[in-house]
């Protein structure tokens, strides 16, 4: 135990460290993005979808967006097809490996799955999404009143907080877009576009990555509007 006529020597230099201690704890926090576990979910973006969805090419530059964002951040991407071998393959502009083990060093992909059901949540992709816990998930993908939007339902009900990015989603009768995104609404799904999505990702502008997405935003505007304005006029 300290002498009595220690301690008042001692407080004058004890309380500018422990102040300065606190501040560093509190710029850590800050600096922490939002998402404690955020996950890319791609939805059956295939070549033969192609020519029947007006806006495929939205579809794909929003995704190819949010991929960027994902290596950026160490995002893990959960990718799926429906029947393969009737559909074709995930567009090759995603540059996607049909398997885990060949991903490039940069990209977090946990599984890149064939599929029957409609629904992206197969047995398959849960085993592969298991170590991540609740996941906070921005889902893309095709077709926006089928398979996004089971996905959505099913994602949900296993309680993952789910986003449907609005200007990464289609279907072949344009007008479904709309009656699906408001079927989800009321079911509680959050429907937001990319870069909202992104912001609320991060959460702080102070995070290593935020220079890097700043600059993706920047590079990737004129496709965002492009993408936001065939949304509202759907």
């Amino acid at each position: 135990m300290l002498p009595s006529r220690i301690i008042p020597r001692l407080v004058p230099r004890l309380v500018p460290r422990l102040s300065g201690y606190s501040k560093q704890l509190q710029s850590m926090a800050t600096v922490s993005r939002k998402f404690d576990s955020p996950a890319l979910f791609i939805c059956d973006i295939q070549e033969n979808f192609r020519p029947a969805i007006s806006t495929f090419p939205h579809i794909i530059a929003t995704t190819q967006k949010l991929l960027t964002f994902a290596r950026l951040l160490k995002i893990p991407v959960i990718a799926t097809t429906q029947l393969r071998a009737k559909l074709g393959p995930t567009c090759a502009e995603l540059n996607l490996p049909e398997s885990p083990s060949k991903r490039p060093s940069d990209l977090l992909l946990a599984v890149h799955a064939d599929k029957t059901r409609f629904s992206m949540y197969t047995e398959e992709v849960q085993a592969a999404t298991f170590e991540y816990g609740k996941m906070q998930v921005a889902l893309v993908g095709i077709e926006a009143h089928i398979c996004v939007s089971q996905t959505a339902l099913d994602l949900q009900r296993a309680g993952h907080a789910v986003s449907v990015i609005a200007d990464g989603v289609g279907s072949v009768n344009g007008g479904e877009v709309r009656v699906a995104l408001d079927r989800l609404r009321a079911a509680g799904v959050t429907v937001t576009t990319s870069e909202s999505w992104m912001y609320e990702c991060m959460g702080d502008a102070e995070i290593k990555q935020f220079r890097e997405v700043s600059k993706l935003v920047k590079e990737s505007k004129e496709a965002t509007r492009k993408a936001v304005e065939a949304l509202c006029g759907s």
